[in-house]
């Protein structure tokens, strides 16, 4: 049997590709077996958001190859749709396809064992959403079902509008049975899934709204969670919040990007909110869901940003208490407004600004987890670790350790919390 491994960089988006790829590969004759192991094809799903991106794609490339000389490498993501002729110049490559038609991934690396080939169609081709399938994290807990494709935001930073193309949602009616299909098999848990998912439905008829397809899915018997992935802040709507006080398999998490905390840098940016505006969102979510988990996105070092700039920037982020912050540095993008913007500001100073807010968040995420010492939470275990330990995830998306086996893997048991680790909380399960 032939075998391929994976690799996968960037957003959660990509690692929803990269499983579905990996699932119609193994439907095609293929064993998965681990990047680092000898495979006869390799599959580097790329990101593009940063010129590291980037780089981390091409050394996965060469690694790949020195693995095996043999190999068919398979280069996809948004790197190779806005880069295929750069990617092509790399000798290692056999086979280049974009963020669409990817369905014929099985075909076309029949057909480059032959020769090189450049797939990468313009994104103008694309005319549907288009469905690879579903992915998993880990066997039968968590899967992430992809329902949109495309952005139209238009950040002035951001490549991936260039890279993903225009908006195409997945139809209403396939997704529930969809998510049927997956319940059936086992899962309990579905992360909705999409590169700018708020703007779920706007290209179907009947006027459908994210909220509707959450309402729809919530009613799907046996499924235990529907996690939302990411949102901006200007789509979450009381319709939203509504759905999620009424279903209680909706989890109380939300992913809102802030990006900066001054209104400045967001008018640069070309986000459409003022910090006082998404500060007063945190303030009525934390009203309407007390138990509202909430993470978000901060980037430092963009064109023009000042100190004071910053300074705001960290003052917000302390006020909205997020529990989870992820900090990145702007990273010019060839193609996008901002890559032309006067005012870059140093890496050292990005740097910097980067270590300072890591810390804040991390200070915050441990005020968090501080907060569910003696309570009872539930958690879905998706893994080993160690010897004797398994893992999982809240609702809230709060990784949790306690001691047990093989036995807990796929169920929601409740968990006492006892302590605090590196990364999360520690507990005893009291119940299976």
């Amino acid at each position: 049997m032939p075998t391929a491994a994976y690799y996968t960089l960037g957003c959660k988006v990509n690692q929803t590709d990269t499983a579905a790829l990996q699932h119609l590969m193994e439907e095609s004759g293929y064993q998965t077996v681990p990047f680092e192991e000898e495979a006869d094809v390799y599959v580097i799903n790329t990101c593009t958001v940063t010129h590291l991106s980037d780089r981390k794609s091409r050394q996965m490339i060469r690694r790949a190859r020195r693995k095996n000389a043999e190999a068919v490498i398979v280069v996809t993501g948004c790197y190779a749709q806005v880069a295929a002729e750069d990617v092509m110049t790399l000798p290692e490559v056999d086979l280049v396809i974009g963020t669409h038609a990817r369905n014929r991934l099985p075909e076309l690396i029949e057909q480059a064992k032959t020769g090189r080939l450049n797939c990468v169609a313009p994104l103008e081709e694309k005319t549907a959403f288009d469905n690879l399938g579903v992915g998993y994290t880990h066997e039968r807990t968590r899967a992430f079902l992809k329902v949109q494709e495309g952005c139209r935001q238009f950040c002035s930073y951001c490549i991936v509008p260039y890279a993903r193309g225009p908006l195409y949602s997945r139809p209403l009616a396939e997704t529930v049975r969809e998510a049927e299909k997956l319940v059936a098999q086992g899962f309990r848990e579905l992360v909705l899934t999409g590169v700018h998912l708020g703007s779920y439905g706007v290209d179907l008829p009947d006027d459908f709204r994210l909220s509707d397809l959450l309402r729809e899915l919530a009613a799907v018997p046996g499924l235990e969670r529907i996690r939302i992935s990411s949102l901006e802040p200007t789509e979450v709507t009381a319709d939203l919040i509504e759905v999620m006080l009424d279903n209680p398999n909706v989890c109380h998490h939300l992913h809102i990007p802030l990006q900066s905390g001054d209104d400045y840098i967001l008018q640069r940016m070309n986000r459409k909110y003022t910090a006082a505006e998404y500060l007063r969102l945190v303030e009525r979510l934390r009203g309407q869901i007390p138990d509202l988990a909430l993470t978000t996105d901060v980037m430092v070092g963009f064109p023009g940003e000042t100190a004071e700039h910053f300074n705001n920037t960290r003052q917000v982020v302390r006020t909205a208490a997020f529990s989870r912050l992820h900090v990145f540095k702007y990273s010019p993008r060839r193609g996008t407004p901002a890559a032309k913007y006067p005012g870059q500001v140093p890496p050292p100073v990005k740097n910097q600004r980067s270590r300072l807010l890591t810390e804040l968040g991390q200070e915050l995420a441990a005020n968090y987890h501080r907060s569910f010492l003696g309570q009872e939470v539930n958690v879905l275990f998706e893994e080993v670790v160690g010897s004797q330990q398994a893992a999982g995830l809240t609702e809230h998306y709060v990784r949790v350790t306690a001691a047990g086996s093989e036995q807990l893997l796929g169920s929601i048991a409740a968990v006492e919390i006892t302590g605090l680790t590196e990364d999360g909380l520690f507990g005893v399960v009291r119940r299976s």
